[in-house]
């Protein structure tokens, strides 16, 4: 690690200068609540500081990757900053994933440290053997610890690195075609150019007043508002998990303007008690994605609360993730399926199997050439190859764009399943499913459901009798939760083509 003074820590395009430029300009506004845990600009400023030279003091250097495992708090947020500060590779995991698949991702990563909520921990250290780390520390809950370190007057306040815009800061992990996950690599440069986009696009300024309620570990949630409201010094409140009447109440109560939230919690709220009686009248824009929201859904809130405006987010972890927005003006008949137009940093076409554009209202694939897209897949060159084309990133959406720039997702290329806003590869639950002695085929499909946006449906031929509860305990013991399949359907044959190709399609069309 090389010291080349001030210029690199305030420099433009870096992680950690979108933090350091809001504490200079407002260094005593209070920016983040976590519990009775409060923090201003300056004070997040410092706790990240002290947490990259705690890092560099356990012997990291530039480029080591160090994993994040836990629930949100302001503790994983100061992980992620102090990362970005030190030169430090960011990889966030998911904290429903167990036994084979953490270890995977954290032996693929090639973490040197993991980062946990002691509530975790166990699962790692039954992994220890089958993984890299030299460390496994706390993000909370212990004296030595990420939240400790931040708040330590002790701890050093002052760090000159040589971080430029063009380093690696995150590795996010997503789900493909195949069992196994890839991490798209980020750069300094890639994610604020999201930001800026996010800022431009979401509206998001200084007098606001978020809510962050889905897991900070998915993209969206950390890097379209959490980091965005950093950068504009807007208020920040993050809560562990979004609970419905819990949401309700803090919007009246703390004055929430602004909320991001997966359809899937949109609805609950909606239905939930509540909803009739809290006051919501200070809820200025409602963001919504990952998954198709519904109809239904967005008139009855838009009934009750007509001041609230909408804002349909669309895109993937390798572009940011926010490729795509409708804005609240852009919510009108005819145009309600529609996932927006592109954003200031991202430039989208629609193209034939040949990689030409197509014409308005034609289907294709989704290409996308941007500042904000990765840089490849982490240790993984056929699939990164794979992923573009002369220069533009290959989405894997079949979309239609219409004359006006509005484009309307119709379909997949790859054969993924959006659960809740989570991406699931069917394979890897097949592979599971097939575990089971009773099992002699199997398929694992999308079957549209109105909580879930797809439910992940098994389809099995069986050998022997077996009951579907013990199919779905089975698999949610091996894998997690938001992959274990919601039903199970028995069939006496899977539909195949002739050369013994599985028709997938075939299967959605009948369990629809």
């Amino acid at each position: 690690m090389g010291a080349v003074g001030d210029s690199a820590l305030t420099t433009a395009s870096t992680v950690d200068g979108v933090l350091r430029r809001t504490a200079a300009r407002a260094p005593g506004k209070h920016a983040l609540r976590f519990g009775d845990r409060d923090w201003t600009f300056a004070e997040l400023d410092r706790g990240a500081t002290r947490v990259a030279a705690w890092l560099l003091g356990l012997g990291l250097t530039r480029g080591d990757r160090v994993a994040c495992f836990g629930h949100n708090s302001d503790a994983y947020l100061l992980a992620f900053l102090g990362c970005a500060r030190a030169g430090l590779v960011h990889v966030p995991v998911n904290q429903s994933l167990r036994g084979a698949e953490l270890s995977y991702l954290l032996a693929q990563s090639g973490s040197i440290v993991v980062l946990t909520d002691p509530k975790l921990a166990g699962r790692v250290e039954e992994i220890r053997s089958e993984i890299p780390a030299r460390d496994v520390l706390a993000l909370r809950g212990a004296e030595e610890s990420v939240l400790e370190v931040a708040r330590d007057p002790d701890a050093p306040e002052e760090l000159i690195t040589d971080v430029a815009d063009t380093d690696l800061v995150q590795l996010l992990y997503t789900s493909g075609t195949t069992s196994k996950p890839k991490g798209a690599m980020m750069t300094h440069r890639a994610l604020v150019h999201e930001y800026a986009s996010c800022l431009h696009a979401l509206d998001i300024g200084p007098g606001d007043r978020m809510l962050h309620a889905l897991p900070l570990y998915h993209s969206a949630q950390m890097h379209v508002f959490l980091m965005p409201a950093l950068a504009a010094g807007a208020y920040s409140e993050i809560v562990e998990a979004p609970e419905p009447g819990d949401m309700l109440r803090r919007i009246e109560a703390d004055g929430i303007t602004s909320f991001f939230a997966a359809p899937t919690v949109w609805a609950a709220m909606a239905n939930h008690a509540d909803f009739a009686t809290r006051d919501l009248s200070g809820l200025r824009r409602a963001y919504y994605g990952a998954a198709i929201m519904p109809v239904p859904v967005l008139e009855r809130i838009r009934a009750r609360h007509p001041g609230i405006g909408f804002y349909n987010c669309f895109g993937q972890s390798e572009i940011g993730p926010l490729a795509t927005v409708l804005r609240p003006e852009e919510h009108v008949e005819g145009r309600m399926e529609s996932c927006g137009r592109p954003v200031l940093f991202v430039e989208a076409r629609v193209v034939d199997d040949q990689g030409a554009e197509v014409g308005p209202g034609e289907r294709g694939e989704v290409v996308y050439r941007s500042p904000q897209l990765c840089e490849g897949y982490w240790d993984k060159p056929e699939e990164t190859k794979e992923a573009f084309r002369d220069g533009w990133f290959r989405s894997g959406d079949i979309a239609r764009r219409d004359a006006e720039g509005y484009f309307t997702i119709v379909d997949r290329v790859k054969d993924v399943i959006n659960t809740g806003g989570v991406l699931v590869a069917p394979r890897e639950v097949e592979d599971v499913v097939y575990q089971h002695p009773a099992v002699a085929e199997a398929a694992v499909i999308a079957v549209p459901d109105e909580r879930w946006g797809e439910a992940v449906t098994a389809v099995v031929v069986l050998k022997e009798p077996v009951a579907e509860e013990e199919l779905i305990e089975f698999v949610r013991a091996r894998l997690a939760g938001f992959k274990t399949p919601k039903r199970v359907h028995v069939v006496d044959d899977l539909p195949k083509n002739a050369s013994g190709k599985l028709l997938k399609r075939v299967l959605r069309e009948r369990f629809r």
